[in-house]
């Protein structure tokens, strides 16, 4: 069954995830549909297919800066996307060319308070939205094109893997307009790359191209421009069909792993394959290998 929704009412922060779920498919034959559902808000836009989620932030006329109103639809559709059992990925992306330029510091409701709430309300809105990015479940893939910069490279960061194309640009841009790091990027990047190549990106603040990117070492794959979305896809849809609960577990396990001692981790990795040998995944792909064919998983 689908549902339409081009005519889906755009009232903010509550149109998006009004009318989940938008997939309409029997989960437990895994992902092997393709309908496609869309729907637009204010300032992004979400879309299903396949088990895959794309959220794109679309206010291409700022190169997708995001104001306040973004960030709240962000926070919205994250929360909304971590409680759903049909999305199994999440791609992160940017509309027309361009991912994210950063903050929209034009943007009135972004700037210092005058009587209304203060900044330091506004800003933690912004560390939900990281803070939330972080936490998905799911795993996230950020699909890059054009620049990222500032806040906007700091979601790029949050996701746990990063697809550039090859006209793709980042910056730590904070210094160059007088502020300091944020949307999580002073936690994200001396745990990808360490402390000292952090602190060269961050003081200085140069637009560093995806190849450097990549060397650095916080972009996965830098592709050609035109093949960025095939590749986004393919990745996005080996991970769809991959066992939910497995891949949560091993996520959840890497972000933490930075604050455990080895005792600690190996702790975690026990009680983690207790929950897998509990489940209907695992006795799948058991007998899948047994017969020689490819496991379905259900997230059971």
């Amino acid at each position: 069954m689908s549902r339409d929704c081009s005519t889906a009412p755009q009232d903010n922060t509550s149109i998006a995830l009004a009318n989940r779920p938008f997939a309409s498919a029997n989960m437990r034959n895994g992902p092997q549909f393709a309908i496609f559902h869309e729907v637009s808000t204010d300032t992004i836009l979400l879309s299903r297919h396949s088990g895959i989620v794309e959220v794109t932030l679309n206010r291409p006329q700022k190169k997708n800066a995001a104001n306040q109103q973004m960030w709240k639809e962000l926070l919205q559709a994250f929360n909304e996307v971590s409680q759903s059992a049909e999305d199994r990925v999440v791609i992160l992306s940017g509309a027309q060319g361009a991912f994210c330029s950063g903050a929209d510091l034009s943007d009135s409701e972004s700037m210092p308070a005058t009587g209304r709430e203060h900044q330091l309300v506004r800003m933690r809105v912004l560390a939900k939205v990281a803070l939330a990015l972080h936490r998905l479940p799911q795993p996230t893939i950020a699909k890059v094109d054009g620049v990222a910069a500032g806040a906007g490279a700091g979601l790029a960061l949050g996701c746990d893997l990063v697809v550039a194309s090859d006209r793709a640009r980042f910056s730590q841009i904070f210094s160059k307009r007088g502020l300091s790091l944020d949307c999580g990027s002073s936690w994200l990047l001396p745990r990808m790359i360490g402390l000292h190549r952090a602190k060269e990106l961050a003081f200085f603040a140069d637009m560093i191209t995806a190849s450097e990117a990549e060397r650095f070492g916080f972009v996965n794959k830098v592709v050609d421009t035109k093949d960025l979305d095939d590749f986004v896809n393919g990745w996005a849809l080996r991970l769809a069909s991959g066992p939910p609960l497995a891949l949560s577990m091993t996520k959840h396990m890497l972000n933490d792993s930075m604050g455990l001692t080895m005792e600690e981790a190996l702790e975690q990795e026990a009680r983690s394959q207790c929950v897998n040998f509990s489940t209907e995944d695992t006795s799948e792909a058991l007998k899948a290998f047994t017969e020689k064919r490819d496991p379905t998983f259900t997230g059971h």
